[in-house]
């Protein structure tokens, strides 16, 4: 058994939130996105969106906040492996790894333009 886990659920969701806070005040990125998700959701409550709508929000939410979450793990891991020394393929990684937040960000984006336009343009014209 590692010195780092846990044997019951509650010191697993201790260290869970630790890295939560972690993110939250390390990487901006992470708070930017939190900040917008917490807008977003606001924004749906007001429009009233229905569950299925409120679902798929919170999912392309999620989607964007664990990538995020990979991104900063793959830099961090990678930094600390070549001790912040330059390497071509860390930067690939990191490019990479931007990449797919992009892809998240994008994605989540489009969904909610899909889903916020729908409310306000089709159903209050």
């Amino acid at each position: 058994m590692s010195k780092y886990s846990h044997n019951n659920f509650l010191g697993s969701f201790s260290t869970a939130r630790k890295g939560l806070r972690l993110a939250l005040k390390s990487q901006k990125n992470f708070r930017y996105h939190s900040i917008a998700a917490i807008i977003v959701l606001i924004l749906a409550v007001l429009l009233k969106f229905n569950y299925l709508e409120l679902c798929i929000l919170i999912f392309a939410i999620g989607f964007v906040m664990v990538a995020e979450l990979f991104n900063s793990v793959i830099e961090f891991s990678l930094d600390a492996y070549y001790r912040n020394k330059y390497s071509t393929l860390v930067k690939m990684a990191k490019d990479m790894a931007a990449g797919g937040v992009l892809i998240a960000t994008t994605t989540s984006i489009l969904v909610g333009i899909v889903l916020f336009g729908y409310k306000i343009f089709i159903i209050n014209p």
